[in-house]
């Protein structure tokens, strides 16, 4: 608050000067008048008839000055006035809020002020329905950061992403849009990533999937949000026929979408929580499409890498290219290297690499010498919406640390892909195994039932919204 001090105004003397010689000018002529006409008959009244036309004049001068000011109001009147003052804030504020909500205002993306929010409400497709939405939300100070619409037979989905101030709760937003008319109203938090525009992401998308085709599940997952997706193959690992099919332009029933796999099967995609659009749907069916259309493809690129004992090896991505090499090296394994990597009838084995060593459920590292022979495989397989890591490390070549550098390329490629963990499936007995999740240093959770044990690591800060990996897992 400004001081009485502060606030008065400096004191001018040549103004002080100016006005006493007005004064004494004015006195000196006063006194002249009085003594012309003071010595006639009629003075005295006319003196006194001067003083009051004198008097009113400044009277009406004074009323006319103040009513018709340009002035600023002082501060005094300012403080004075509680609806001035409290409009004049009011103003100031909403200037400032909706300045702060632009890009690069003063309430960006991140700040503890505010919160990222993406909403999907149902309107009326009528004239007014979207400006109701907007009047709604700008009415709780929320800023429009991106908006998509997606038609529908009756009415349009509007999906939003909103920055909001943080003591917005997610019921009292609901409540403001289902009163403007918005229905089926889905909110969930945001984050950073969210702030690109769909048709940025979805060219990413399709550029990731070009390039690698173990990518179309993961820019599936991306594209369409929170949902589990299954590759579900036309023929079983045991040769039998499953009866997984899907028309060429796809089948859409409400939360679920069954997509043709270009190499054979059904892609099922599901999403309990909100139904998919037709939009969502044409978006999907597009990705799937592009996929076809390339064919199979694997990024070729290759680590030499040299071991302690100084062999060279060479770490590079597999596929079905190389089922050969791999059953050779099956042939040189032991039994029990098979057992601990299989859980199940070791003469199986070979049945589950052609599934493996397929894009379409996973990516595959494999390890060969110099000679070109293969001694090693690590599998990052796709299991719904989580994550299975496996090793199989030929027996004369066990003991280098070749397991431990395959798991750990192996969890950055899920950490890549935006996993929240992986998970390993072994026996208790498997000491190596266990070693080699431990030395990752990520937290680890384990769960062992009848000699079977599943190892769990976080591979992000925050406890995983999933809940942890069930002791019973699909045995690839």
């Amino acid at each position: 608050m400004t001081s009485a001090k502060s606030a008065r105004r400096p004191h001018h003397w040549r103004r002080d000067l100016i006005e006493l010689a007005a004064l004494f000018t004015a006195v000196a002529v006063a006194d002249a008048i009085a003594n012309l006409i003071g010595h006639q008959p009629d003075g005295p009244y006319l003196l006194m008839a001067s003083a009051v036309a004198l008097v009113a004049t400044a009277a009406f001068h004074t009323w006319w000055a103040r009513r018709h000011s340009h002035a600023p109001p002082s501060d005094e009147a300012d403080a004075a006035s509680p609806v001035g003052a409290g409009t004049t804030a009011g103003t100031a504020t909403a200037a400032g809020g909706a300045e702060g909500t632009g890009e690069g205002g003063v309430a960006g993306a991140g700040e503890a002020g505010t919160t990222l929010w993406r909403m999907r409400t149902t309107v009326l497709d009528a004239p007014g329905s979207l400006a109701a939405l907007c009047t709604a939300l700008a009415g709780l100070r929320v800023d429009i950061l991106t908006l998509q619409t997606h038609p529908l037979a009756e009415g349009t989905v509007d999906e939003f992403l909103l920055r909001a101030p943080a003591t917005l709760q997610a019921q009292e937003l609901s409540r403001k849009i289902a009163a403007a008319g918005g229905a089926s109203t889905w909110i969930e938090r945001a984050d950073a990533h969210d702030l690109v525009d769909t048709p940025t992401r979805v060219l990413s998308l399709a550029t990731r999937t070009a390039l690698d085709a173990a990518e179309l599940p993961l820019a599936l997952r991306q594209l369409l949000g929170r949902c589990t997706i299954h590759s579900l193959p036309a023929v079983s690992v045991t040769g039998r026929a499953t009866g997984q099919s899907a028309p060429v332009e796809g089948v859409l029933e409400e939360t679920v979408m069954r997509l043709r796999d270009p190499s054979g099967g059904v892609i099922s995609v599901e999403r309990p929580y909100l139904p998919f659009t037709p939009t969502e749907f044409a978006r999907a069916r597009a990705l799937v499409e592009l996929d076809a259309r390339l064919g199979p493809r694997v990024p070729r690129s290759e680590d030499v890498l040299t071991l302690p004992e100084g062999n060279e090896i060479t770490v590079r991505r597999a596929d079905r290219g190389d089922l050969a090499a791999a059953r050779a090296m099956h042939d040189r394994c032991s039994q029990d290297t098979l057992g601990l990597r299989y859980h199940g009838p070791v003469a199986d084995a070979d049945r589950y690499l052609d599934h493996l060593l397929s894009p379409r459920f996973g990516r595959t590292l494999a390890v060969q010498t110099a000679s070109g022979r293969l001694v090693a495989l690590g599998h990052l397989l796709w299991d719904g919406d989580e994550t299975e890591v496996a090793l199989l490390v030929e027996d004369d070549w066990q003991r280098r640390g070749i397991g431990s550098e395959l798991l750990r390329r192996l969890v950055a490629l899920a950490e890549e892909a935006g996993c929240d963990s992986v998970y390993a499936v072994t026996q208790s007995r498997n000491t190596g195994m266990v070693a080699a999740m431990r030395a990752l240093e990520l937290p680890l959770d384990y769960q062992i039932e009848e000699g079977t044990l599943v190892l769990t690591a976080r591979l992000t800060s925050e406890e995983a919204a999933r809940p942890s990996a069930p002791t019973e897992r699909a045995r690839h």
